[in-house]
């Protein structure tokens, strides 16, 4: 066998229809699509259109849930990683990035993964409450860096109203009560 010999099997090309040429081909006038109507345009509708319900991916959400804007984005240190340090030693953010433990620039929050066991100076932007409460055990101090958080008017305003009024401002309202005269 040539390779001019090959060819398909037998039935697998089949010629295609050659449409609106004409009454005599079967396929002529309009061409298979009928009288007027949508369907008889050549525009049809586009991908998605559901007949003029909103579509389906309109109605889905474009992500799920939603980004914080407020996210603050900390490098993670485990108290395991401090105890490379000299006992006594100041453990600052210049030390952390000497230490290959974090990168310039980035915020630094102390987690309290593993022991420790030598008094330290720790610095850093935030810390956990296990972590600080280790460090403070083993006689190390922490220091916060960076601006305390701010609390907005609107929580101020919801934190204040939640106060309970003094006893002497509820008593003479009590007492009105039991001096007026009964009927």
């Amino acid at each position: 066998m040539q390779l001019h010999d090959l060819k398909p099997a037998r039935g697998a090309h089949r010629r295609p229809d050659r449409i609106g040429r004409g009454t005599g081909s079967g396929r002529g006038k309009t061409s298979g699509r009928g009288q007027k109507g949508q369907n008889a345009r050549s525009e049809g509708f586009r991908l998605g259109f559901e007949g003029g319900q909103m579509p389906l991916s309109q109605r889905l959400p474009k992500l799920p849930g939603f980004k914080n804007p407020f996210h603050k984005l900390y490098t993670p240190v485990n108290l395991s990683k401090l105890s490379r340090f000299a006992d006594g030693s100041k453990v600052d953010l210049v030390a952390l990035v000497e230490a290959g433990l974090a990168h310039p620039g980035e915020e630094i929050k102390i987690l309290g993964t593993g022991g420790l066991k030598r008094k330290l100076a720790v610095e850093a932007h935030a810390f956990s409450t296990s972590a600080r409460e280790a460090i403070e055990k083993a006689g190390g101090s922490v220091k916060v860096l960076g601006e305390p958080r701010q609390i907005g008017p609107r929580r101020l305003a919801a934190k204040t109203s939640k106060r309970t009024p003094k006893p002497e401002e509820a008593e003479p309202a009590a007492a009105e009560v039991s001096a007026a005269p009964k009927d």
